[in-house]
Formats: structure tokens, sequence, C-alpha cells
């Protein structure tokens, strides 16, 4: 973080439901978090969090879109991921059998995380993740 800013830099992206989006959102929250001890965390969060968007949501249907919102402060990522809904029921964390194929990238996100939130947004819901780093108030930042 820049020595003149002293509080949390807050990023946004659109994407289209399509799967190649996920590479996109995977590489800008890198470019982001570069240098930071939790960016392959995030990276593999918002991997998930933008995959499930696009396979069980009206996201990955035609003109569907995601949305992501990244919060970055010394010490603390924040990570949104929110669909275009078309189901009814919200994402939430299942503990699935290590065999399973699908239902347990929640379960993986949660493991990775300090919070997980899911809430319901204007259209869909918003999945939003809290990674926190060790640093206090004036030392290393994210």
């Amino acid at each position: 973080m820049h020595e003149y800013t002293s509080g949390a830099r807050v990023w946004g992206l659109s994407c289209p439901g399509f799967p190649e989006e996920v590479s996109r959102a995977r590489r800008w929250t890198r470019d982001i978090l570069r240098g930071s001890p939790l960016a392959e965390d995030a990276e593999l969060i918002v991997s998930e969090l933008s995959a499930n968007a696009i396979l069980h949501t009206a996201s990955g249907r035609q003109a569907g879109n995601f949305h992501l919102a990244l919060a970055v402060s010394p010490q603390a990522i924040a990570l949104s991921v929110t669909d275009d809904g078309g189901t009814g029921t919200a994402p939430k964390i299942e503990h699935r059998d290590q065999h399973a194929e699908h239902g347990r990238g929640l379960s993986m996100v949660s493991a990775l995380a300090h919070r997980v939130v899911v809430h319901k947004s204007r259209s869909g819901h918003t999945v939003t993740v809290e990674l926190v780093t060790d640093a206090r108030p004036g030392g290393h930042p994210c």
C-alpha cells in the first residue's frame, strides 16, 4: 500500500458470465495483491466463487454477469463476488465426502478464510470473504 494511503483501497470488476472470465478474475486479483502473503489464498477463493456464480446462477446464462469487489487494508483483505441470481437458494457451506464431485467449494473457501458471509443482493447473492494478516497497524500491509 502506498505510504500516503492510510485506509482501505477498494477495486471493482464486472465480468461477463463466460468460463474464461474466471481466469481473468484470478489474474486481476493476483495483480492487485502482488507481494501480499494472502495473494494465493485470495486468488483461489476468487476462482472458486467466480466459477460458482457461472455454474450455479443466471450469471452463466446469456447476457449474465458476475461482479467482484476487493478491499485491501494493512490488516485484512475482503473480497466479494455477486451473482445474477436465478436460483431459489443461497450459496451455503456443505460438508461433503472428500470424493464428492460437487459441493465442496464453499467448505474449502471457509477453511482458508477468517470469515465467510452470504447475503442477498439486489438481483442475486453476494459472498464476501475476509482474510486477515498478522500485520499490526503500521506493520507490513497486505
